[in-house]
């Protein structure tokens, strides 16, 4: 007897950061026992879950197309937005349309009931409800992925002037070191050689005893991990124990996304930052120092009010002095809610698409001249997906990386590459030899 047909089904569409695709597969797993969860060419979808970012008004774009698709596509199916959005809805700084239940990031550990509730007829908008314990979320895989990611972190402490992060995620609060190690464990024993760890603010993890630095040398005793990753992390979050334990062991991958934002004091103190440029610098020649082949990245936004053509000359320096192998580029746009929203010295929207022109233009220079010095080298690549005539996959330093090979591969194995060229922004490899199968 089939049973499934008698179950509702959930389909999940997701918007933003690495923590909300992370939160995505824990609600998923919390389904699992009462609804068919995922997509199907043959069972009516009964809910769509939205999980939504509320960061720049594109993100919030995207998720109100994403509503009104789905309400032409399949009317009779409840449509449930939660996350950031569902936050930023009940504190009346952001509203949705065509929406049957909104719920907010803390309903997350709960899903299943907002699930139930949105079925039963129940609609509007969810009250917040305190945060649960961290170690209440969990998963132990991520479909389609040869690299896991796991939230440790939720929430910021700092209130950066153009940012709804504080509103919407609140407090910083941290993922006790042994419920990640168990989680950790779980992953890699499912398969993931590589373990990405994130959260809202890495920089904020733990305490006085339980740091950033213990938690990952803890997670380097796992025998069989592989690759040990940062997300982002602010520069003051990299201090020498972190440094001394990514330099210590070959499995943490030594690169550092650092969120920059500016490269102007005075425009880092407007967006309340809490670090100058000359901290920021610190912190790169610290790491480069004790890990010579670090790479890194950032986030750089341009047109934030204020920004004259001073200040955006010293962003374009840094640039240049930082070597980024990887950047983010965006255009400044109010948030409601926000300090920085209600600033006068605005930057017309010509001037900052221009900037951000100006900024992918040296960016791509910088990183074409940084990838050009591989050329030669031995490197070993996580294979991801396959490619015409090859493989794609990623360097220790999240490097892109093209691998030319006739060999078999699966994905998740690592092979080791000798890089022949640097196009489009990723290396150009062929293999050297198979390492195995993870």
């Amino acid at each position: 007897m089939d049973t499934t047909a008698s179950r509702p089904r959930v389909e999940f569409v997701t918007f933003g950061c690495r923590v909300n695709q992370y939160e995505t597969q824990m609600m998923r797993e919390k389904l699992t026992s009462d609804f068919e969860v995922g997509p199907s060419t043959s069972i009516v979808t009964d809910a769509y879950v939205i999980n939504a970012c509320t960061v720049t008004a594109l993100a919030e774009r995207k998720a109100r197309q994403a509503i009104r698709r789905l309400r032409r596509q399949s009317p009779q199916a409840k449509i449930i937005v939660i996350g950031c959005v569902g936050d930023a809805v009940v504190q009346g700084i952001s509203t949705l349309d065509e929406v049957d239940l909104v719920a907010a990031n803390t309903w997350k550990t709960r899903i299943k009931e907002v699930v139930a509730r949105a079925l039963a007829e129940e609609s509007g908008v969810l009250p917040i409800t305190p945060p649960q314990a961290m170690d209440r979320e969990h998963i132990s895989c991520q479909a389609g992925r040869v690299r896991a990611f796991l939230k440790i972190q939720d929430g910021c402490d700092r209130a950066c002037t153009f940012c709804r992060t504080t509103q919407v995620r609140g407090a910083s609060r941290s993922k006790p070191i042994e419920a990640t190690v168990d989680e950790a464990i779980g992953l890699v024993e499912n398969g993931y050689p590589e373990v990405v760890l994130t959260g809202i603010n890495l920089a904020q993890y733990g305490s006085e005893t339980d740091t950033l630095a213990t938690l990952t040398h803890r997670l380097l005793r796992i025998e069989r991990l592989q690759r040990l990753r940062l997300a982002s992390i602010n520069p003051y979050g990299i201090d020498d124990r972190l440094i001394d334990t990514f330099a210590s062991d070959s499995r943490a991958c030594p690169h550092f996304h650092i969120p920059l934002q500016s490269g102007d004091d005075r425009v880092l103190r407007l967006m309340a930052r809490g670090y100058t440029r000359t901290f920021f610098l610190s912190r790169v020649d610290q790491v480069r120092r004790a890990i010579p082949d670090a790479t890194f990245g950032a986030d750089i936004i341009v047109g934030f009010p204020g920004e004259d053509d001073e200040s955006f000359a010293k962003t374009l320096d840094m640039i240049e002095r930082v070597a980024f192998a990887n950047l983010h580029v965006f255009r400044y746009s109010p948030r409601a809610g926000t300090q920085a929203a209600i600033a006068r010295d605005r930057t017309p929207e010509a001037v900052k698409r221009e900037r951000a022109e100006q900024v992918a233009e040296r960016f791509h220079a910088v990183q074409r001249t940084l990838l050009e010095t591989y050329v030669g080298k031995s490197m070993d690549i996580l294979l991801e997906e396959p490619i015409a005539g090859g493989w794609r996959g990623y360097t220790r330093g999240y490097i892109d990386t093209h691998v030319h090979t006739a060999a078999v591969y699966h994905p998740g194995e690592e092979t080791t590459a000798i890089i022949v060229g640097a196009k489009n922004g990723r290396l150009q490899g062929v293999t050297e030899h198979r390492t195995g199968k993870c």
